[in-house]
C-alpha cells in the first residue's frame, strides 16, 4: 500500500497515512486534533522522481543513435 502525504486544515500538522488505492479520495482524520478537514499534499519524492526520469529520457535518446537493436 502506498504511503500519502496530509495536512490538517485546522492545526496545520503534517503527517503520513498508508492507505490503500480505495481509500484515496476519503480525507482521514488528523492524528493531532482528529479533525477530519485534512488534505493530500504533493509529495517532494514525486515531484524529484519526475525530473530524474525527465532526465534518463533524454540520456536514452542521445544514447540511441545507431539506429536500433544490435
Amino acid at each position: 500500500m502506498p504511503i500519502y502525504e496530509y495536512e490538517c486544515n485546522e492545526c496545520g500538522e503534517a503527517f503520513e497515512k498508508r492507505m490503500s488505492f480505495s481509500e484515496t479520495d476519503a480525507a482521514p482524520a488528523c492524528p493531532n486534533c482528529a479533525s477530519e478537514n485534512t488534505h493530500k499534499k504533493i509529495s517532494k519524492f514525486g515531484a524529484l522522481g519526475g525530473a530524474a526520469s525527465g532526465s534518463s529520457v533524454s540520456n536514452a535518446s542521445s544514447c540511441g543513435s545507431r539506429g536500433g537493436f544490435s
